[in-house]
Order: structure tokens, then sequence, then C-alpha cells
């Protein structure tokens, strides 16, 4: 024990060569300290003998009780391990540590390690209990005779419980606390090491030593030490290697082997020399061991996300840990798990789909592009909620370098600190499902009118939220006409979906999406405007790929989880987050959606991105083209990618945006969002049988398909007033343009229709002309009785946004 005091003061005496040699000052202030812990060693010696000695007295019996009893604080759990985070198939992804140590069995510590370490630091150690009075008192005389620390006499068992005491201390304090030279914390780690003598078998004893001693480098234990040192496992370390590692317990800095070889070198000789003195060594075996060099094969064990192939996905797991209830009722149990370290992760994540995501991500979006855009996708399987990908087009790390940032765009505030993105149309799916829920048919049309003033608008809890803004279609183009369910998707027609969510009903809308699993990132619930089918709350890629994801499973809506299984260093599994899944919406709604977003890929705004099997998605462009997103699903996997501005979308919009000397004008999401979302889908289901959508329900289609197109009649020649009422009654909306010279039609007849006769979507509007002759006299004007066309927009007019949120933009 006196040895073990002097040991703690030992980094003091030591100096490097550049330092100087120890002074005599050193050496006196040394002795007259040696002479306390000289005094010390006899109390604790007596207290070891008092069992024996006191007979009589009844406190200095109650005395050697307690110190023999076990501590009601004695605590042996298991010291900090790193912990590794698997793919779905195995592969590691990432290591993680407080403390790089690797627990291992005795049976898998080559024998000459144990040798080397016991010859060195206790050679007694079979022999003696907790404290070894020869020792001590062997270290006593010669520390005394040098006037500085020359010979350690602390037993293996007692530096076991140093080592314990000081990994276990949570705060600095604790940690100074472990370490300050008292007579209490001496006589309390003694206690503690008798008690685990009692407790633990000395193989036991030994192992733990050689998991728990530290050996420099940042490897903790002798299986971190000898791949650290060596790139191998302990079992496999040599005797030269062995005796190093062993020597360099005692002072891990002065004896180093990296930045002090010829120290390390002497250090290891001394040990083969202790162990040719004890006769465990032949000595010619220990010279041709000190002849050897000392052969490094230095390996770096990377700690954390920041060098995984899916850092940010890495990252979301660790913070699920953090977060999740599951793993500790407080956060500082959670923080604990992940400290004390030791676990296996298998995770979901599928490694082929997170490299497909990474590629398109960077090819559209280089993670140093000359616009300081970015963007992020996360992927997720439909009936599972297990994350395959989760990718951003940076580097794990402080942004203050270009091309990285500590901010997961692609996951909410709680798992990535992002506060998310307004969404902008992909919102227009959830309006559309419940639609379908109550029954709406795919030929339902609703006039979509240039301009939308949102009145007759309620909230979940009946608060009327109307405004006197008025929203309209922007650069599509689209609008004054009628749309079905289908075209109005397909075209994404802003007013359409806010004349859709008001015959729905706004509750009902941002009920249906809130049995999908959307939330605000900020772990928020939704705010309810008129302006929620157009996508104004912030969220992240991974809510709204989950979401989807559950149209692609038929209704059947999962909570995205990142974690298959978890076991921790003894192989005990623990408990992990369950998908908790649950039919959201009926299967035959979900068909429909699926039936009538599949159109968006084939004749809507993403025409062209479909991936030759079975796909659905949807376009969204946020207002003043500050983000735009492209969420889609096949029945086997769905995405989510946003792509947009870190410094803020509204100051830095995607306006005649060129990136790396590729100029895209406006961006929509189909511009940029759709093609990354078509190459990583592609990538990701390569060599995969395509999945099949359901049929929707028969009723869904009483009032046809929704496209299909009827007649439209050629009333040319005939009367205006007699052209227009056939027109309305097949169900067109008509409207009499300027007199036109004509020598076919008679004057007051129709001489002009646009669009001309044929197959047309019913509810267009139809353009008439009448004839005023043949020109040779001035025609009058058609009756001002009659409808005319109405004005277009001037061009450039602004778009003015719903209050107090904004809409979205084109689709």
């Amino acid at each position: 024990m006196l040895a073990e005091a002097q040991e703690d003061h030992e980094a003091g005496l030591w100096r490097p060569a550049e330092a100087g040699p120890v002074t005599g000052s050193d050496r006196v202030r040394a002795i007259r300290e040696l002479g306390g812990y000289g005094l010390l060693a006899g109390i604790l010696v007596a207290l070891l003998m008092l069992p024996v000695a006191c007979t009589t007295g009844v406190g200095a019996r109650d005395t050697a009780h307690w110190f023999q009893r076990d501590p009601d604080d004695l605590n042996t759990a298991g010291v900090p391990q790193r912990s590794r985070i698997l793919a779905d198939d195995g592969s590691v992804l990432a290591t993680f540590f407080f403390e790089n140590r690797v627990n291992v069995r005795l049976d898998q510590i080559a024998p000459d390690v144990r040798k080397a370490v016991l010859a060195i630091e206790d050679s007694r150690f079979y022999e003696h209990g907790a404290l070894d009075s020869q020792g001590t008192l062997r270290a006593l005389v010669s520390n005394l005779d040098s006037g500085e620390v020359t010979q350690g006499g602390s037993g293996i068992t007692q530096q076991y419980v140093k080592n314990l005491l000081f990994t276990q201390a949570e705060t600095e304090e604790e940690q100074v606390a472990a370490k300050e030279v008292t007579a209490a914390r001496k006589i309390r780690e003694l206690r503690y090491a008798v008690a685990m003598e009692r407790r633990f078998s000395k193989d036991e004893i030994l192992t733990r030593y050689l998991n728990i001693a530290y050996f420099g480098g940042g490897a903790y234990g002798i299986e971190a030490a000898a791949r650290h040192y060596f790139d191998k496992p302990a079992a496999r370390l040599t005797l030269p290697e062995a005796a190093l590692l062993a020597g360099v317990i005692r002072l891990p800095h002065a004896y180093d082997p990296v930045q002090r070889p010829e120290a390390a070198r002497e250090r290891r000789d001394v040990v083969l020399d202790r162990m040719a003195e004890l006769g465990w060594l032949p000595q010619d075996q220990a010279d041709a061991a000190k002849r050897r060099p000392l052969g490094l094969d230095v390996t770096k064990t990377v700690n954390g996300c920041v060098s995984s192939v899916a850092p940010f996905f890495c990252d979301y797991v660790q913070r699920e840990i953090l977060t999740n209830p599951v793993f500790g009722e407080t956060a500082e149990e959670r923080r604990r798990l992940l400290k004390r370290g030791g676990l296996t992760i298998r995770t979901t994540l599928d490694r082929k789909t997170q490299k497909a995501a990474q590629r398109a991500v960077d090819r559209h979006v280089p993670r140093k592009n000359s616009a300081g855009k970015a963007a992020a996708e996360a992927l997720v399987e439909p009936g599972t909620g297990e994350i395959k990908g989760m990718v951003v087009d940076r580097k794990l790390g402080s942004d203050r370098e270009r091309g990285k940032t500590w901010i997961n765009f692609a996951a909410d505030a709680s798992h990535g600190s992002s506060i998310g993105m307004q969404a902008g149309s992909t919102f227009k799916a959830f309006t559309l499902a419940a639609a379908l829920e109550e029954d709406m048919a795919f030929g339902d049309r609703l006039m979509a009118p240039r301009r939308f003033t949102p009145t007759g608008f309620r909230d979940c809890k009946g608060r009327p939220v109307n405004s006197t803004d008025s929203l309209r279609n922007s650069a599509d183009g689209e609008g004054g006409r009628m749309f079905s369910l289908v075209t109005g998707t397909q075209h994404s027609v802003n007013t359409f979906f806010l004349a859709l969510e008001r015959e729905v009903g706004l509750c009902d809308t941002v009920k249906m999406a809130e049995r999908l699993g959307m939330r605000q990132a900020n772990g928020k619930p939704m705010e309810q405007f008129p302006s929620f089918t157009l996508g104004f709350n912030q969220v992240s890629p991974l809510r709204l790929a989950a979401a989807y994801a559950a149209f692609g499973a038929r209704g059947r809506y999962c909570e995205p989880i990142a974690i298959k299984q978890i076991t921790d260093s003894t192989g005990k599994k623990l408990k992990v987050p369950r998908a908790r899944c649950e039919q959201a919406i009926d299967k035959g709604v979900a068909d429909a959606v699926n039936h009538v977003l599949r159109g968006v890929l084939t004749k809507g705004t993403a025409r062209g991105m479909g991936l030759g099997r079975p796909a659905a998605g949807k376009t969204g462009t946020v207002d003043n083209f500050s983000a735009a997103w492209f969420a889609g699903y096949t029945p086997d996997l769905a995405a989510a990618v946003w792509v947009g501005d870190p410094r803020g979308g509204y100051k830095h919009p995607m306006t005649s945006l060129c990136m790396d000397g590729r100029c895209y004008g406006s961006v929509f999401g189909a511009t940029i969002p759709a093609p990354i979302w078509q190459e990583s889908m592609l990538g990701a289901l390569s060599g995969r049988a395509a999945t099949s959508f359901h049929r929707p329900p028969s009723h869904y289609f009483s009032k046809g398909s929704g496209e299909d197109k009827t007649e439209l009649p050629d009333v040319r020649g005939m009367d205006v007033r007699d052209a227009i009422a056939k027109l309305r009654a097949a169900g067109f909306r008509p409207y009499v343009g300027s007199a036109v010279t004509s020598d076919e039609f008679v004057e007051g007849t129709v001489a002009e229709m646009s669009p001309g006769p044929g197959q047309a979507e019913p509810g267009i509007s139809v353009t008439l002309r009448p004839s005023k002759g043949d020109g040779d006299r001035d025609g009058s004007d058609p009756d001002d009785e009659l409808p005319r066309p109405p004005e277009p927009d001037p061009p450039g007019t602004p778009l003015p946004t719903i209050t107090p949120r904004p809409g979205t933009g084109p689709d």
C-alpha cells in the first residue's frame, strides 16, 4: 500500500530527459513523503492483523469487523468498453467509445503476457491476500534507500481497485478525489481490495486488472493495447511484445513505445530480466528477446461516427439511445449505458441502399458546391419502418469547414438538431388520402380558380382559420377550370387542393397526416391553417418517407426504427424500440392513393422519373423556390428527398440557380430532388423483383377514371347561343371571343372553336369565335350578354401568401 501511495506521486518525480535531472530538493521532499507513507503502511498492516490480535476491546473488534465487512457501496460493474454499430448484414459501420477497451477472458490472453505482468507488478500475487506485506516493506526499504520511488509494492488487487474507482468516477471532482493521496482513500481502497479477494478468484482478479489497465496511446485493457501497438489480438502476443506492454503499465507516458521507444525498450528489458530472475524464463530466452526490435505495427482505432460510411445514420443511432426511454428512464441512465459501452448494435441500414443514395445526392448536389446548397434523403422500408438509408451531402463535422455540418437534415431535431424544412406540395397527398377516405371518386371534379381566397376553414378545435389574402397557381399556369382528383394531383394544382381541403375539412386533412406519423421536426404537433395542404409545416425527410411508406404498405404505418438488436458485453440482449405498426388507413384507400400518385410519374409533374417498375410519388416546391422536395415509393421502399439552402431558403432561393457549372433556372421538385430519388431507388432496388400495387376498389371508378376524355362536340356553323347551350350540356365551359372574318360560316354562327372538336377533358374552357362574314363589311362584336373569356393575370404578378403561414409554389 505504501508503494501504491508512492506511485501516485511517481509521475511528479519522473521527468523526461529534456526536463533535467531530479534535484536534491526533490529527493528531500520524496523522503519526507515516504516517511509519512511508512506510517500509513504500518496502520494498514495493523488493520489487517486486528482480527487476530484483538481478543479484547469492543471498539477495536468493531473497527476490525467494519474493515473486513464488504463495503455497502462496492460496485464491480463493467468498465467502459468500445461499442460497435453494425449494418443489417453485420458489417461494421462505426466504433465508438469513452475508453477504447475490449474485454477478454484470461484464456484469450497469451500466457507470456500474464507472466510478464505478474513478474513486474506482483510476483507473489497468487500467494498473498489483499495486501502483500513483504512487497510493501521491500518497496519501503528500497525507496527510502534511494530517496525516490524506484520500486512498487501495491498488489494487482489494489491496483485493480484504484483503477476501478477512478473509472467509475462520474464527474471531474470524483476523479480528483479518486486520485488524491489521503489516508482515508488508501484505507477505503484496501478495504475494497479485501472484499475483492473474498468475492473473486485470483484468476478473475487478474483478468479484470488486465482489462482495466491503461497502456497508453488511448488503449485501455490488454486486448485494445495489443491491437493498437501490434495489430493483433492479445492471444497472439509474443514474449518481447508481452514484456513491452507489461512494462508500460506503471507509467504509460514515460514508457510510451511510440513517443519514447528507447525508454520503452529499456523497460521491456527490465521486465524480461525480472522474469528470468524469478525462474519463469530461461536467461538465454530473455537475452534473445532483448535483442529483438520493438516491432511496432501501430493501428489507430477510429472513434465515433465521423469516419463512418454512414455518418449521419450512425449519429442518429447514438441519439436514439440517448433520447429513447426504452434505453433508460432518465437521460443520465441512457448516458451511462453509452459510456459503459461494450454494445453490439445491429441496425436496419442496408449498405447497398445507403451507397446508392449517397452517390445520387453527391452527384446532384456536391458536398462543396458553388451555390452553397444542401440535400438530404431518408429511405424507409414499407411495412416494417426500418430505416434503410440516411444521407446528407455533407461530411459530419463543424460547419466552420466547408462541406461539413453537425446537423442531420434528414432527421428531426431530437435526432439531428434540424428544425425541419417546409414540405411543399408533398403534403397534398394527405388531402388526397382524406378525400378518398370520404369516398370521393377519381372522377369527382372541383373548380380550381385562378385565385383562391381561403374562407370556410376551421381547425380541429372548431376555430375559424380564414384569410383575406388569396392564393393563386403560379408557374404551372394551371387553374381556371375543373380538375378531377386524378388530374388535379397530376398537375399539382394549388387552388384545386385548397378547394379539396375545404371540401373534406381542414381537420380531416390534418388528422390524416398525423395518423401517418407526421409532426413538426421540433417534435410539436403540426400547425393548422388553410395552406396546410400546401406544406407550410416544417418536417424532416425521415418523417415524410415513413408516411409515404405507409401508402406503399397499403395503409400500414410503422414508426421509423434504426435499431434491430443490441447485445451487451456479456451477450445479453437489451430491449430495443419497436416499430409500433398499425393500420392507419384502410387498404382500399391506400390502393386508391397509390393509383393516383402513380400518374405523377407518368403524366404529371414528375413524368419521366419512373423506375421501370410500379412506383408512385409527389413533387413539392416551396414558396419562392426556397426549397424543393420529392417523396416517392414502391411497395418495397420509400424515400423522401429535400434540396435547399442551410443558410435560409428565403434569403437564398433556388431561382436562376447555377451550381458547379450547371444551370437549372428555377428549381422545382422534379428538377433536382426527383432525379436524386430516381437514382437512389434504381440503385437500391437493382436485382430485386418488382412488386405490384393493388387495384383500387371499384367504387372509386364510379365516375370514370378521372382521366377519361369526353367528346368535345363540333359546334362550328351553329348559332352562338345554341353552341353555348350544347357545350354546357356536354360538361364544358364555353366563352365567346372576338369575331373573325370567315367566308365559310355566315355571320352570327361559330366560325372557330379552341380547342377544336375531339376528345377532351371535361370541364375545360372552350373559346368560341363568331363569324362576321366574308369581310365585305365590318362585323359587330358579340352581344355583351354572352360569356367572355377571363382576363389573364399580367406577367410577373407576385404570389400572395396566406397569413400567418406561407403556402407553396408551383407544384
